[in-house]
Protein backbone atom coordinates (compact mmCIF):
# COMPACT_ATOMS: atom_id res chain seq x y z
CA UNK A 1 0.00 0.00 0.00
CA UNK A 2 1.31 2.95 -0.75
CA UNK A 3 1.65 6.63 0.77
CA UNK A 4 -1.11 9.20 0.03
CA UNK A 5 0.29 11.89 -1.98
CA UNK A 6 1.18 14.97 0.09
CA UNK A 7 0.74 18.23 -2.75
CA UNK A 8 1.38 21.63 -1.44
CA UNK A 9 -0.66 23.38 -4.34
CA UNK A 10 -3.07 24.56 -1.79
CA UNK A 11 -1.16 26.41 0.01
CA UNK A 12 0.53 29.01 -2.97
CA UNK A 13 -2.41 31.69 -1.84
CA UNK A 14 -2.41 31.94 1.63
CA UNK A 15 1.58 31.46 1.55
CA UNK A 16 2.08 34.15 -1.47
CA UNK A 17 -0.24 36.38 0.63
CA UNK A 18 1.64 35.77 4.03
CA UNK A 19 5.53 35.99 2.45
CA UNK A 20 4.80 38.75 0.24
CA UNK A 21 3.19 41.04 3.45
CA UNK A 22 5.48 40.05 5.55
CA UNK A 23 8.84 40.48 2.92
CA UNK A 24 7.15 44.04 2.21
CA UNK A 25 6.85 44.98 6.20
CA UNK A 26 10.43 44.06 6.83
CA UNK A 27 11.95 45.96 3.96
CA UNK A 28 9.96 48.95 3.56
CA UNK A 29 10.43 49.62 7.23
CA UNK A 30 13.89 48.58 7.58
CA UNK A 31 14.65 50.50 4.25
CA UNK A 32 12.96 53.54 5.04
CA UNK A 33 14.89 53.56 8.82
CA UNK A 34 18.31 53.03 7.41
CA UNK A 35 17.80 55.47 4.78
CA UNK A 36 16.50 58.03 7.82
CA UNK A 37 19.30 56.89 10.09
CA UNK A 38 22.11 57.73 7.39
CA UNK A 39 20.64 61.30 7.01
CA UNK A 40 21.60 61.98 10.28
CA UNK A 41 18.03 61.76 12.03
CA UNK A 42 17.53 61.43 15.84
CA UNK A 43 16.22 57.92 17.45
CA UNK A 44 13.15 59.42 17.90
CA UNK A 45 12.48 60.95 14.05
CA UNK A 46 14.04 57.32 13.02
CA UNK A 47 11.11 56.01 15.14
CA UNK A 48 8.00 58.34 14.17
CA UNK A 49 9.42 57.74 10.37
CA UNK A 50 9.44 53.99 10.77
CA UNK A 51 5.86 53.88 12.65
CA UNK A 52 4.61 56.09 9.51
CA UNK A 53 5.88 53.93 7.40
CA UNK A 54 4.50 50.93 8.98
CA UNK A 55 0.48 52.71 9.24
CA UNK A 56 0.83 53.79 5.24
CA UNK A 57 2.51 50.52 4.18
CA UNK A 58 -0.46 48.34 5.61
CA UNK A 59 -2.76 50.51 4.71
CA UNK A 60 -1.66 50.08 0.92
CA UNK A 61 -1.20 47.12 1.41
CA UNK A 62 -4.97 46.30 2.75
CA UNK A 63 -6.15 48.66 -0.10
CA UNK A 64 -4.19 47.11 -2.75
CA UNK A 65 -5.21 43.80 -2.34
CA UNK A 66 -8.98 44.67 -1.62
CA UNK A 67 -9.15 46.16 -4.84
CA UNK A 68 -6.66 43.40 -6.88
CA UNK A 69 -9.02 40.96 -5.32
CA UNK A 70 -12.62 42.75 -6.32
CA UNK A 71 -11.35 43.52 -9.47
CA UNK A 72 -11.02 39.31 -9.91
CA UNK A 73 -13.97 38.62 -8.42
CA UNK A 74 -15.50 40.91 -10.71
CA UNK A 75 -14.15 39.33 -14.12
CA UNK A 76 -15.07 36.05 -12.92
CA UNK A 77 -18.49 37.08 -12.11
CA UNK A 78 -18.94 38.66 -15.37
CA UNK A 79 -17.45 35.10 -17.35
CA UNK A 80 -19.71 33.18 -15.26
CA UNK A 81 -22.69 35.14 -16.18
CA UNK A 82 -22.00 35.19 -19.57
CA UNK A 83 -21.44 30.84 -19.26
CA UNK A 84 -24.11 31.03 -18.10
CA UNK A 85 -26.27 32.52 -20.64
CA UNK A 86 -24.68 30.68 -23.51
CA UNK A 87 -25.53 27.26 -21.57
CA UNK A 88 -28.88 28.59 -21.55
CA UNK A 89 -28.93 29.36 -25.22
CA UNK A 90 -26.86 27.25 -27.26
CA UNK A 91 -26.82 23.36 -24.96
CA UNK A 92 -25.63 21.72 -27.65
CA UNK A 93 -22.60 23.42 -28.48
CA UNK A 94 -21.14 23.94 -25.19
CA UNK A 95 -21.21 20.69 -24.94
CA UNK A 96 -19.57 19.87 -27.68
CA UNK A 97 -17.19 22.24 -26.71
CA UNK A 98 -16.37 20.94 -22.88
CA UNK A 99 -15.90 17.32 -24.90
CA UNK A 100 -13.62 19.16 -27.41
CA UNK A 101 -11.63 20.32 -24.85
CA UNK A 102 -11.15 16.66 -23.19
CA UNK A 103 -9.89 15.37 -26.04
CA UNK A 104 -7.40 17.94 -26.46
CA UNK A 105 -6.32 16.83 -22.97
CA UNK A 106 -6.26 12.94 -24.50
CA UNK A 107 -9.81 11.33 -23.62
CA UNK A 108 -11.10 9.58 -26.05
CA UNK A 109 -13.56 11.09 -28.73
CA UNK A 110 -16.03 8.81 -27.68
CA UNK A 111 -15.65 9.37 -23.58
CA UNK A 112 -14.52 13.31 -23.92
CA UNK A 113 -18.49 13.64 -25.13
CA UNK A 114 -20.18 10.89 -22.19
CA UNK A 115 -18.26 12.49 -19.79
CA UNK A 116 -19.02 16.37 -21.07
CA UNK A 117 -22.74 14.83 -21.07
CA UNK A 118 -22.74 13.42 -17.52
CA UNK A 119 -20.71 16.47 -15.94
CA UNK A 120 -23.35 18.75 -17.59
CA UNK A 121 -26.05 17.48 -16.56
CA UNK A 122 -25.07 16.79 -12.61
CA UNK A 123 -23.81 21.08 -13.05
CA UNK A 124 -23.23 23.14 -16.19
CA UNK A 125 -22.06 25.95 -15.26
CA UNK A 126 -19.62 24.60 -12.46
CA UNK A 127 -17.96 22.20 -15.53
CA UNK A 128 -17.38 25.38 -17.72
CA UNK A 129 -16.32 26.84 -15.25
CA UNK A 130 -13.47 24.98 -13.65
CA UNK A 131 -12.36 22.88 -17.51
CA UNK A 132 -13.08 26.13 -19.69
CA UNK A 133 -12.62 29.18 -17.61
CA UNK A 134 -10.32 27.80 -14.79
CA UNK A 135 -12.71 29.27 -12.11
CA UNK A 136 -13.08 27.17 -8.99
CA UNK A 137 -16.74 27.99 -7.90
CA UNK A 138 -15.80 26.08 -4.69
CA UNK A 139 -14.06 28.64 -3.48
CA UNK A 140 -15.10 32.21 -4.12
CA UNK A 141 -12.69 35.62 -3.55
CA UNK A 142 -13.05 36.90 -0.31
CA UNK A 143 -11.57 40.38 -0.74
CA UNK A 144 -12.05 41.84 2.94
CA UNK A 145 -10.71 38.61 4.27
CA UNK A 146 -7.51 39.07 1.73
CA UNK A 147 -7.10 43.14 2.41
CA UNK A 148 -6.96 42.27 6.37
CA UNK A 149 -4.65 38.99 6.11
CA UNK A 150 -2.17 41.44 4.08
CA UNK A 151 -2.23 44.38 6.23
CA UNK A 152 -1.83 42.08 9.33
CA UNK A 153 1.41 40.36 7.87
CA UNK A 154 2.88 43.71 6.97
CA UNK A 155 2.44 44.96 10.32
CA UNK A 156 4.02 42.10 11.72
CA UNK A 157 6.89 42.22 9.48
CA UNK A 158 7.30 46.22 9.47
CA UNK A 159 7.54 45.21 13.50
CA UNK A 160 10.66 43.54 13.62
CA UNK A 161 13.08 46.73 12.41
CA UNK A 162 11.08 49.09 14.73
CA UNK A 163 11.57 47.05 17.81
CA UNK A 164 15.71 46.82 16.87
CA UNK A 165 15.15 50.58 17.08
CA UNK A 166 13.85 50.91 20.12
CA UNK A 167 16.08 49.35 21.93
CA UNK A 168 19.58 50.08 20.59
CA UNK A 169 21.64 53.54 20.40
CA UNK A 170 21.35 55.72 17.92
CA UNK A 171 25.02 55.22 16.87
CA UNK A 172 24.22 51.31 16.35
CA UNK A 173 20.78 51.80 14.58
CA UNK A 174 21.94 50.75 11.04
CA UNK A 175 23.51 47.69 11.40
CA UNK A 176 21.56 46.36 14.15
CA UNK A 177 18.59 47.19 11.75
CA UNK A 178 20.12 45.70 8.65
CA UNK A 179 21.42 42.20 10.66
CA UNK A 180 17.93 41.74 12.24
CA UNK A 181 15.90 42.17 9.23
CA UNK A 182 18.43 40.31 6.56
CA UNK A 183 18.22 37.18 9.13
CA UNK A 184 14.48 38.02 9.53
CA UNK A 185 13.75 37.68 5.88
CA UNK A 186 16.57 35.00 5.31
CA UNK A 187 14.11 32.89 8.11
CA UNK A 188 10.99 33.84 6.49
CA UNK A 189 12.33 32.89 3.17
CA UNK A 190 13.64 29.22 4.22
CA UNK A 191 9.96 28.98 6.08
CA UNK A 192 8.15 29.91 2.82
CA UNK A 193 10.81 27.70 0.61
CA UNK A 194 9.93 24.46 2.99
CA UNK A 195 6.50 24.94 2.91
CA UNK A 196 6.46 25.10 -0.51
CA UNK A 197 8.19 22.08 -1.14
CA UNK A 198 11.28 24.47 -3.12
CA UNK A 199 15.36 24.17 -2.03
CA UNK A 200 15.53 26.37 1.33
CA UNK A 201 18.79 28.02 0.28
CA UNK A 202 17.40 29.29 -2.45
CA UNK A 203 14.24 30.70 -1.22
CA UNK A 204 16.53 32.60 1.85
CA UNK A 205 19.16 33.40 -0.63
CA UNK A 206 16.60 35.47 -3.04
CA UNK A 207 14.72 37.00 -0.07
CA UNK A 208 17.62 38.49 1.41
CA UNK A 209 18.98 39.55 -1.86
CA UNK A 210 16.28 42.03 -2.56
CA UNK A 211 16.05 42.90 0.80
CA UNK A 212 19.72 43.58 1.41
CA UNK A 213 19.47 45.93 -2.53
CA UNK A 214 16.61 47.85 -1.27
CA UNK A 215 18.40 48.80 2.51
CA UNK A 216 21.46 49.62 0.56
CA UNK A 217 19.35 51.72 -2.20
CA UNK A 218 18.19 53.92 1.41
CA UNK A 219 21.24 54.53 3.16
CA UNK A 220 22.97 55.71 0.41
CA UNK A 221 20.24 58.05 -0.69
CA UNK A 222 19.75 59.30 2.76
CA UNK A 223 23.68 59.21 3.26
CA UNK A 224 23.60 62.11 0.14
CA UNK A 225 20.76 63.69 1.00
CA UNK A 226 21.72 63.94 4.74
CA UNK A 227 25.18 65.36 3.36
CA UNK A 228 23.50 67.91 1.01
CA UNK A 229 22.00 69.38 4.21
CA UNK A 230 24.32 69.83 6.43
Amino acid sequence: MTDHEQHRTHRSGWLRAAVMGANDGIVSTASLVIGVAAAGASQSMIMLSGLAGLVAGAMSMAAGEYVSVCSQADIETADLEQERHSLRDNEAFEREELAALYEQRGVDAHLAKQVAQQLMAHDALSAHARDELGINTMSPARPLQAALYSALTFTVGAALPLLSVAFVPDAEVIPVVAWMSLVSLALLGAMAACAGGAPVLRGALRVTFWGAAAMLATAIVGRFFGVMTV
